[in-house]
């Protein structure tokens, strides 16, 4: 393993970490989508009650469903006695309503209709408990390690957990995956045949404070407590963030606005160095070519704290030398990023050219390079 330091263009020596944030939900999950970099984790692996956020599992499952052809937005589902006699939020559908799957989605994320979660259930199963199945079933395929489901609503149930974590996973899930459905988790007012005029407002209050919010979930019960799933994007950054355990609506939407203020204020983006600029080199055996130049595919952008002063440290790690032929594109090795008071970032560097395999002179260098290294040892020892 060969292992090289380098000075990259923001030559990092004295960056200062940033300010620890102490945020007072009892756990929580700060995820920028941007750079793939872990902001904040409390009791994040925790599995927990999560209330009306598990409706994000739910509405998953249903955009699968979208995707790959089963339903189609406008297809109808029927509306079972069991859904009809949901409490808490709802739609309030009844027997005789043939709701679409467009406003099932609406009525999911802006009503967080518990009626609406059944009826979906029981469209894509036949059953909330075979729906359930599927869930638990889906849940590790998608990177959901830490999350149990008895239900397609969050009803209170003790088989019913997730964990902050998982459902940031999840919502990175439905806004890389789903693009075209994401746009229903920023709408802020939802009405179904005029049934529910006191609950036709999206419950999350980020969606009116003009800082760039566009989703996705809040939940509560009284063991849970009041936690939000959030995204907002500014200046071309997306940040994604789980809080739960809050003690009422007020601080529910007052610590999500500070987790975002400082998201975005405390980090900023720098580009590191320009995808196919040559970084370092790397040694090649039997080769045309003794050496290759190694280069990121694309831009390297890392977060780094706004008060941070120049430079950043790296290192080169790659096994040496490379055997020749080296193909254009090949990955070589990996150059490691460090940023004070955050983990290192990793990015994979490849070659910069091809390097066919050398021919019988440069066999014969090598060769006589090596005799001449073992006479050189026999002879100093």
């Amino acid at each position: 393993m060969i292992r090289a330091a380098v000075i990259l263009a923001l030559a990092l020596l004295a960056a200062l970490p940033a300010r620890a944030f102490d945020t007072l939900a009892r756990s929580a999950w700060v995820y920028d989508v941007t750079t793939g970099t872990v902001l904040l984790a409390k009791n994040a692996d925790e599995p927990l009650p999560p209330a009306s956020m598990s409706k994000l599992m739910t509405v998953n499952m249903l955009f699968e469903a979208l995707k790959d052809g089963r339903v189609r937005l406008d297809d109808t589902f029927a509306v079972s006695s069991k859904a009809r006699a949901m409490g808490g939020s709802t739609m309030f559908l009844n027997e005789t309503d043939r709701p679409t799957v467009e406003e099932l989605i609406k009525g999911i994320i802006v009503n967080s209709g518990n009626d609406a979660c059944v009826v979906v259930a029981e469209g894509l199963a036949g059953s909330e408990e075979e729906f359930a199945k599927k869930m638990n079933e889906r849940a590790p395929a998608i990177g959901l390690t830490h999350s149990t489901f008895s239900n397609s609503s969050g009803w209170p149930h003790p088989n019913q957990k997730m964990s902050m974590h998982d459902l940031g996973t999840l919502a990175v899930r439905l806004i890389t995956e789903f693009p075209e459905y994401y746009g229903y988790f920023s709408i802020t007012e939802f009405e179904h045949d005029g049934r529910a005029p006191d609950n036709r407002f999206n419950r999350n209050p980020l969606l009116s404070m003009g800082i760039g919010a566009d989703g996705l979930k809040t939940g509560h019960t009284e063991e849970a407590g009041f936690g939000l799933v959030g995204s907002a994007v500014q200046k071309g950054r997306r940040i994604v963030f789980v809080v739960s355990g809050l003690k009422d609506a007020t601080e529910r939407a007052e610590e999500s606005q500070r987790i975002v203020n400082w998201a975005f204020r405390e980090f900023a983006l720098k580009t590191v160095a320009p995808g196919g600029t040559r970084i370092a080199e790397a040694d090649i055996w039997l080769g045309a070519s003794s050496r290759v130049g190694l280069v990121p595919e694309k831009d390297v952008q890392i977060l780094v704290p706004s008060l941070a002063r120049d430079g950043l440290k790296g290192e080169i790690v790659y096994t040496g030398p490379v055997e020749a032929p080296v193909e254009l594109g090949q990955k070589i090795a990996d150059l490691v990023i460090e940023v004070p008071g955050m983990e290192p970032v990793t990015v994979p560097l490849v070659a910069e050219q091809a390097v066919a395999k050398g021919g019988f002179s440069t066999r014969l260098r090598t060769a006589f390079g090596r005799v001449a290294t073992r006479v050189i040892a026999e002879v100093g020892s």
